[in-house]
């Protein structure tokens, strides 16, 4: 019998994908703290991993013209969301250092969650092989 990846390691295979996307965005949010003008970005990622879960995959944006930049993973797709400031600055800028830290900390431990309930299921996995 055949094993199936997807049914044995579960969403976690694709939380794992998608924290690593919000990895990138949270960190492109910070680094851009004293840009004029940015936008903060973020996803809203339970309606992003139901979405990958149902089957239906990836959204991506549609390139019209062969020059056209394609942007980074994870920053220009559909699933990315422009974050509401609690308090807008003049400069248009919309990152909030302390929202910024601690979510970019809460979503490092989530994704280390991820990464070690993965680890657990390859690990059962190969003693299941091995028989033990």
């Amino acid at each position: 019998m055949a094993i199936n990846f997807t049914n044995a390691l579960g969403v976690h295979e694709h939380a794992l994908t998608l924290r690593t996307q919000r990895t990138t965005m949270l960190a492109s949010n910070i680094a851009n703290a004293d840009t004029p003008g940015y936008k903060a970005r973020d996803m809203d990622f339970g309606s992003v991993l139901a979405q990958a879960t149902s089957g239906r995959g990836d959204v991506a944006m549609q390139q019209t013209h062969s020059r056209h930049i394609t942007g980074m993973p994870g920053l220009n797709d559909a699933s990315a969301l422009y974050r509401v400031p609690s308090q807008p600055s003049l400069d248009g800028n919309t990152v909030d250092e302390q929202v910024e830290n601690a979510a970019f900390a809460r979503n490092a431990l989530e994704h280390q969650a991820s990464f070690q309930f993965l680890n657990g299921k390859f690990t059962g996995m190969i003693k299941a092989l091995k028989g033990e």
